[in-house]
């Protein structure tokens, strides 16, 4: 029996001036930007700026964070966002284990859950289980006194029974409110990140390597009527490079190469996520790097991801570092990314031995981008909560830098 998670039909963010705001009070951080500063960043009138930010603060959404001194007249009121005005929910679905974790406004973890689980089960019973940690997790944070007397849903024009609302669209009022206030956690929605391969546009998952019984599924159109939120499906390597293209100082182009039970890279270029028109960009561990090598479960022979997890099976993370490194060596060369940053838990376990092997790989080949490690543990999960809350801050309409590359809608 179909139990929701919420039900609040209201208005949601109106416009491309919004999400500009919102985004420069997200990196201003607690410090605060100041109205005149929102001004000029933006390009908007201050009387535009001064309409926005009185819409965000009757919303909750933006608060005083004190004042400045300014060169003549009275101080500058100093303003910022309000994290927890509303929440998103992160879902990493891997192929052994479930992690659920709630973050506020700004992207930061508030609750976490984990358990194991196996993508062999089939669809049903793995499905059964995210949605209980869901609402176990929403649950949990309201009796943490974190949101008060349940979750409510927050949702764009189509309601709950438009389970591919994932971008807040334009209120019939054109009033930017997100529904906040009063008890209950706000719930913008879900994000959900798998192995691929997958269709993003049509949240369904493909052949995916070792359990073709998923292709096909219908499963965010199936979680979404189970939990009564909105809800977006990604590639867990697209989740990941996505929440952290969105962190502050990230480089414009740089690849996200997870190693944990599978292989793949998620992609940035020119500030923006690199998806493919069928979702297929990043599927880096299915190159054939070894002509008749193993056969791998793709269906292939000799493929990197074959070759890495044969060589991380047998102890030899060394010689499963350089194998990565050939295919990092083959994006740099392929993309011209101004970085390559690994993760996944294999690589967690011995990172700088990971790190190194890459390293050196591209340094014999003359190729001098830098490599890191992504520390976090829960880097998909934390990527997946941002499917939701990126269109908030216009982060999905464009470019993911300077202001998305989008001019202001509207002056006055």
């Amino acid at each position: 029996m179909r139990k929701d998670l919420g039900g609040v039909n209201v208005p949601a963010l109106r416009s491309h001036n919004t999400a500009l705001v919102l985004d420069l009070l997200r990196g201003a951080g607690e410090g605060g930007i100041s109205r005149l500063e929102l001004a000029e960043r933006t390009g908007l009138t201050p009387q535009a700026v001064s309409k926005i930010t009185a819409r965000l603060r009757a919303d909750g959404l933006a608060a005083e964070a004190g004042h400045r001194a300014s060169t003549g007249g009275k101080p500058r009121t100093v303003l910022r966002l309000v994290p927890s005005a509303a929440h998103a929910v992160g879902v990493h679905l891997d192929r052994d284990e479930l992690t659920v974790l709630l973050t506020d406004l700004a992207g930061t973890t508030v609750a976490l859950r984990r358990r194991p689980t196996d993508l062999g089960a089939g669809a049903g019973p793995v499905l059964d289980a995210v949605t209980e940690e869901v609402r176990a997790l929403l649950g949990e944070y309201d009796g943490d006194g974190g949101g008060g007397a349940g979750a409510r849903t927050v949702l764009g024009p189509g309601g709950p029974d438009d389970p591919g609302t994932a971008v807040l669209g334009a209120g019939g009022s054109g009033t930017a409110v997100l529904g906040v206030g009063g008890s209950g956690t706000a719930v913008l929605g879900v994000g959900v990140a798998m192995p691929g391969p997958l269709d993003h546009r049509a949240g369904v998952p493909g052949r995916v390597t070792g359990f073709p019984e998923w292709a096909g599924h219908p499963v965010r159109d199936e979680l979404a009527r189970r939990l009564g939120l909105p809800v977006v499906l990604d590639k867990d390597t697209n989740a990941a490079a996505l929440g952290l293209a969105l962190r502050p100082g990230a480089p414009g182009s740089f690849a996200y190469v997870h190693l944990g039970t599978g292989l793949g890279a998620g992609l940035v270029l020119g500030g923006a996520p690199l998806r493919g028109d069928r979702t297929g960009a990043g599927e880096l561990g299915h190159q054939t790097v070894q002509l008749d090598g193993p056969p791998c479960g793709c269906g292939g022979r000799g493929c990197l991801e074959a070759l890495c997890l044969a060589a991380v099976a047998r102890g030899e993370r060394a010689g499963a570092a350089r194998i990565l490194g050939v295919g990092a060596a083959n994006l740099v060369r392929l993309l011209d990314i101004d970085q390559v940053l690994l993760g996944g838990r294999a690589v967690l376990a011995a990172p700088e031995v990971f790190a190194d092997g890459v390293r050196d790989v591209l340094t014999g080949l003359g190729l001098t981008t830098p490599v890191g490690v992504v520390a976090e543990r829960d880097a998909v999960a934390e990527g997946a909560a941002w499917l939701t809350l990126a269109p908030v801050f216009g982060a999905e309409t464009g470019r993911l830098h300077g202001l998305y590359g989008g001019e202001p809608t509207e002056r006055r």
